[in-house]
């Protein structure tokens, strides 16, 4: 995927997430990406680290600093204590109009932003990192609230295990609507 389809993708995908709840500031947007790119097997190519706040992006979060620097997103400042929301740049349209394969995953794009648009931060770092954990194909099943909790010593065993619960909504969803999953 080249950089200009990637720049679509997530300009699609951060105006999913708005529409359905988000203010799609870059944590949704690095958390949904995440899940996009490795549940449903869009291929955005970025690298994900287990970081801070679950999985993350340093190359996802230089290419939406090159899209604020392109005017394809702007920054939007909200209210203490939440970081600003990515807004569709003056330079959007144009971007959207020369680029036709971010609409080859529209179904994918809608799928994340309804499963996760109205998700807390908390709560997507908890899903983002379950997902993780359940990648890791060194860690069995029954340990992997366990491994979760290790990882994520803030997060308590019942809510590592909501994650998983509602990570394995998702994919069940995903499955149901035939979109390609992954893990």
């Amino acid at each position: 995927m080249t950089a200009k389809e990637k720049f679509a993708v997530l300009l699609d995908l951060a105006a999913e997430l708005r529409n359905h709840g988000s203010w799609a500031g870059e944590t949704h947007v690095q958390k949904a990406t995440y899940i996009l790119q490795t549940l449903l097997g869009v291929p955005t190519e970025f690298e994900f680290v287990l970081y801070k706040h679950g999985p993350f992006s340093f190359d996802l979060r230089e290419s939406l600093s090159q899209m604020e620097a392109d005017r394809l997103v702007e920054l939007v400042e909200q209210p203490y204590p939440y970081g600003p929301k990515i807004a569709e740049g003056k330079t959007a349209r144009h971007l959207r109009a020369s680029t036709s394969s971010a609409q080859d995953f529209q179904k994918q794009i809608a799928f994340v932003s309804q499963m996760l648009g109205n998700a807390g931060v908390a709560d997507l770092e908890r899903i983002a990192t379950a997902l993780f954990v359940t990648l890791d194909s060194a860690i069995a099943p029954e340990d992997r609230i366990q491994k979760l909790v290790e990882l994520k010593p803030h997060v308590q065993p019942a809510d590592a295990k909501a994650a998983f619960a509602r990570l394995e909504e998702i994919r069940t969803s995903a499955f149901n609507a035939s979109l390609h999953s992954y893990a």
